[in-house]
């Protein structure tokens, strides 16, 4: 087994799934005994970097809670491009709506590194609606909030502003995957330029030009192929108008 992976299940095995239900929207603002009831059945699986939870087609029945890790929700345009559509991390989740009524996943998920999920059945996720109804208004809040950003997305990739797009995406990644070290803003990217790319429509060579231009500008420092460190938050804000 991969060492990260290892770790990961190491502490997921001592977690009574207590952490991943507590840090999502869905659940965190239950009581502890509402709680309880959602940890009774929960589920747990772990996945290899590259390694698919499902595949479009398959039978879409179940809620994935991403615990630790990252994953990527793709498609394939019809020249076999793949266009990532979601990127999830710790405390996103995914499958909602598919719960409540049954089909088939119209896109694919791969973790982006070793990552550990916790999942609930439809018929278990049915059962737990019906002991605490009021999580039906959280999962509506969460796909309009999906719809939102999906829209945003097809606004930023059909934008002919360049600098804006990548803007937008640095932006998204920041408030996603980015953290504060000694009062400096740093991402680490969950992908790489290419799937970058792929994500805004563009080629790899498009997202480097215009990620050296914003070096040049002061606004970012890059850090090898997959860490930035964002200098000029403002600026970078300014370049998403």
């Amino acid at each position: 087994m991969n060492k990260d992976l290892e770790m990961m299940s190491n502490r997921c095995a001592t977690c009574n799934e207590t952490y991943c239900v507590s840090k999502i929207s869905l659940f965190s603002h239950l009581d502890r005994e509402d709680m309880e009831t959602v940890i009774r059945k929960i589920h747990r699986q772990s996945y290899q970097k590259g390694e698919f939870l499902f595949q479009a087609g398959d039978a879409a029945e179940r809620l994935w809670i991403v615990n630790e890790g990252s994953i990527k929700v793709f498609t394939y345009t019809p020249e076999g491009k793949e266009q990532i559509l979601y990127l999830l991390s710790s405390g996103d989740f995914l499958g909602d709506l598919n719960l409540f009524k049954k089909n088939a996943y119209p896109y694919y998920a791969a973790a982006l590194e070793p990552t550990r999920l916790c999942t609930l059945t439809r018929e278990n996720f049915q059962e737990i609606l019906r002991e605490v109804p009021d999580i039906s208004e959280k999962v509506l809040t969460y796909a309009y909030d999906r719809i939102t950003n999906l829209e945003e997305l097809v606004q930023t990739v059909t934008s002919k502003n360049i600098g804006k797009r990548i803007a937008k995406l640095l932006i998204h990644f920041l408030e996603h995957f980015g953290l504060e070290r000694n009062g400096v803003l740093e991402i680490t990217f969950p992908v790489s330029r290419e799937d970058m790319a792929n994500y805004l429509g563009l080629t790899r060579e498009t997202v480097s030009r215009q990620l050296s231009q914003f070096q040049s500008e002061g606004i970012i420092d890059m850090k090898g192929n997959r860490q930035i460190l964002i200098r000029n938050r403002k600026a970078l804000e300014d370049h998403t108008l």
